[in-house]
C-alpha cells in the first residue's frame, strides 16, 4: 500500500481513470471487462445489459470472478464509488482503472445509434 500512494500525484492521475472511447476499444477488442459495482437497487432500476455486476460490498468474496488476464475498468453511476474499488482492486494484485464518467457517461455517450459502437 505504501508504494500504492506514493503514485498518488497529479502526473499519475490519469493513469487511475480510462475515458470512455478507450474503453470502448479495449472492450470491443476483449482486453477489457467491466465490472458495475452499484448496489442491486440501481441495477434494478436501470440496466447496463453486458459486463459484470459485482456490488462494492461484494468484490471481497468474489474476487474470484474477476478475470485476471485483462484490465478490469470498474464503473458506478459517476466515478466516487468506482475510484475508491479501483484503489481495493489495485491492492489486490489486479490491474484496474475506473470508467471517467461514469456509467452515466457511458450510457450518454452509447445513445440512440451510437449504441452499435460496443459489441455486445
Amino acid at each position: 500500500m505504501s508504494e500504492f500512494i506514493k503514485n498518488v500525484i497529479p502526473s499519475e492521475m490519469k493513469n487511475m481513470r480510462i475515458e470512455i472511447d478507450e474503453f470502448i476499444e479495449l472492450y470491443n477488442e476483449s482486453k477489457c471487462e467491466l465490472v458495475d459495482i452499484r448496489v442491486p437497487l440501481e441495477t434494478k432500476v436501470w440496466q447496463v445489459n453486458f459486463g459484470l455486476k459485482i456490488p462494492a460490498n461484494e468484490l471481497p468474496e468474489r474476487l474470484n470472478e474477476l478475470p485476471k488476464d485483462k484490465l478490469i475498468v470498474v464503473a458506478c453511476p459517476k466515478a466516487d464509488r468506482s475510484n475508491m474499488a479501483r484503489t481495493w482492486l489495485v491492492t489486490q494484485g489486479f490491474e484496474v482503472k475506473y470508467l471517467s464518467g461514469g456509467l452515466l457517461g457511458l450510457m450518454d455517450s452509447l445513445k440512440g445509434g451510437m449504441a452499435k459502437k460496443i459489441k455486445i
